[in-house]
């Protein structure tokens, strides 16, 4: 099944909390702290991979998240890093923050790219040693990573576009002039899902790609058929070749069909309306001289390159060819999106973020980070409970309990651990 829209949670590694350890060994005084620092978290890291053409396997997994580093050891010992996540996605994904809609990627080239970086590892006590603190009973813990509810899109990589309504000859047109087999049968809507082909040409083994885009009806580009969910392919091609049943064979106009299609190409995105195109009349074998002729004169009016061609037969279609390839030397390189989105390396432990509630003479403290550093301070340790009441003069949280009225003697609760509140 083709599926091109996928909507997944990715979270980083958390880097590992700094150890709290003293040098303990025969015949040696003193030892002094040697705590080592955590590990840093495993980032998640998007890669393209070709062999893949859908984004189908994002359907059934929905989250991912990369390892989080292992804490610090004795000896001054580093704990190990998280392994990275690697997640790989089709060639042309583009990586949006669901919540912003910013593109954060495009996943268009080999050069792999970090969505989510993983945390730091807290320092371990080793650092905390001063002339007069030399016994460190705390030490940091590691900051979290990121994480992020990603849209995934996929906008195929094409140089040229195969557009018109459904049984024009589209899918024809693309098996005799590469690889790529299609189905083909005089119905419409035989291609469910776009179909990707590379043209060979020259002597030098030169070569385009081409997209066989179907669906496109009247109303497309507003949700009708399936021309909504694959208008958003045509928007990277450098160049359209819009065929169009020049015999009128199902009873439709070739002038209206060519009109109403370019509506939906100018509604869907006005930046496709001004796409270079070149106008293929198929099914030439089965029209009247005045049918060619009257389409023929409409289309080079307006200043478009026409084509007649009977894609069954190839008639015609070698001099198309010849005319796309030397158009497409002309033309800019297939687009690639910028991204949008601004990293900012995550504040450590976020500590601008708790809440404090209060239940009759108890006042609540909660912030994730606190439990993080409740891990790693020693309440028995004079030193150790020094730097833990220093946090939470710095991190605002002495300030929010003297706004909400504590009194000296009453309660603070902060995951358990109760202290009387002295100013």
């Amino acid at each position: 099944m083709f599926i091109d829209r996928a909507t997944i949670f990715v979270k980083a590694g958390n880097g590992g909390n700094g150890a709290v350890s003293f040098h303990r060994e025969k015949y040696v005084a003193a030892g002094g702290p040697d705590g080592g620092d955590g590990g840093r978290g495993g980032d998640v890291i998007f890669v393209v991979d070709r062999n893949l053409n859908t984004l189908e396997k994002f359907r059934y997994k929905k989250k991912y998240q990369a390892e989080d580093g292992a804490p610090g050891a004795s000896r001054n010992c580093t704990g190990r890093s998280g392994q990275n996540l690697i997640i790989p996605v089709p060639e042309g994904t583009i990586v949006r923050e669901a919540e912003t809609g910013q593109i954060m990627a495009d996943l268009s080239g080999d050069q792999p790219v970090v969505i989510a970086k993983g945390g730091k590892g807290g320092a371990g006590n080793q650092h905390f040693a001063t002339a007069t603190r030399q016994i460190p009973r705390f030490a940091k813990p590691g900051t979290p990573g990121e994480n992020f509810t990603l849209q995934l899109e996929l906008k195929l990589l094409a140089d040229v576009g195969l557009v018109g309504f459904p049984n024009v000859g589209k899918s024809t047109l693309i098996s005799v002039v590469s690889g790529a087999r299609p189905k083909i049968a005089n119905y419409h809507f035989t291609t469910l899902s776009p179909i990707l082909g590379v043209v060979r040409y020259g002597d030098e083994g030169q070569s385009f790609v081409m997209a066989d885009i179907p669906g496109l009806v009247e109303g497309a580009s507003e949700g009708v058929g399936l021309g909504h969910d694959f208008l958003r392919h045509v928007d990277r091609c450098r160049l359209i070749i819009h065929v169009v049943d020049v015999s009128g064979i199902e009873g439709r106009d070739p002038i209206e069909d060519f009109e109403k299609i370019n509506f939906e190409l100018r509604n869907f995105d006005e930046g496709l309306g001004n796409r270079p195109q070149i106008v293929a009349g198929n099914k030439s074998d089965l029209a009247t001289e005045e049918q060619i002729e009257r389409f023929k004169s409409y289309i080079e009016e307006k200043g478009i390159p026409f084509f007649l061609i009977s894609a069954a037969s190839r008639q015609g279609v070698k001099e198309l060819i010849d005319a796309v390839t030397a158009k497409l030397q002309t033309l800019p390189p297939v687009k690639v999106y910028e991204s949008e989105y601004v990293h900012h390396e995550p504040l450590p432990a976020d500590r601008s973020r708790f809440e404090v509630t209060r239940e009759g003479d108890v006042f609540y403290v909660e912030a994730d980070w606190l439990e993080q550093l409740l891990a790693t301070v020693n309440m028995d340790d004079y030193s150790s409970l020094q730097y833990f009441q220093r946090v939470l003069r710095e991190t605002g949280i002495i300030d929010k309990l003297d706004e909400m009225g504590i009194e000296e003697g009453q309660t603070v609760d902060i995951f358990g651990f109760r202290f009387e509140y002295i100013r």
